[in-house]
């Protein structure tokens, strides 16, 4: 019996923030593999395997950590696309962001998310926030049956 990867898709544009997040998902050993776009439209073609995701494997994420405020394509919109896809729409999506603007947190709701964490500024906060996100999304929760990607 093969054990499945448990993939996370980190969606930030923040190098600092993104070495955090790795470290702190290493060091409590959270998930097999961290993929990593550094903006909504990297997020996509890693989710449709397009561009430099062509290759990748078919497993899709367990769950998406989305930093809302980027380039390019922003986390609403990724957030928009990701939940009117039918194939894509029962990744659970968790909005990571530095946003305390009411109106970003009904609009994430609005559009489907599942959850949305305010980036602590505390470093130990932070660590220990990443910890519980990645433990609750990819190790305690039951997502449903994501149907496979085509090859």
């Amino acid at each position: 019996m093969t054990t499945k990867v448990k993939r996370i898709l980190l969606v930030e544009d923040s190098e600092h923030d993104i070495e955090l997040t790795l470290a702190a998902l290493e060091a409590h050993n959270v998930a097999n593999e961290v993929d990593t776009a550094r903006d909504g439209a990297e997020a996509l073609d890693y989710l449709y395997r397009r561009g430099a995701f062509a290759g990748r494997s078919n497993d899709l994420p367990v769950v998406v950590l989305l930093d809302l405020k980027m380039p390019r394509v922003d986390g609403l919109e990724v957030l928009r696309q990701i939940k009117a896809d039918p194939e894509l729409k029962k990744i659970p999506v968790v909005m990571l962001t530095s946003s305390r603007e009411e109106q970003d947190l009904v609009r994430s709701y609005e559009l489907g998310v599942n959850a949305y964490v305010v980036k602590p500024v505390n470093f130990t906060q932070f660590m220990d926030s990443v910890k519980q996100l990645g433990c609750f999304w990819a190790v305690i929760n039951e997502p449903p049956p994501l149907p496979a990607q085509p090859a």
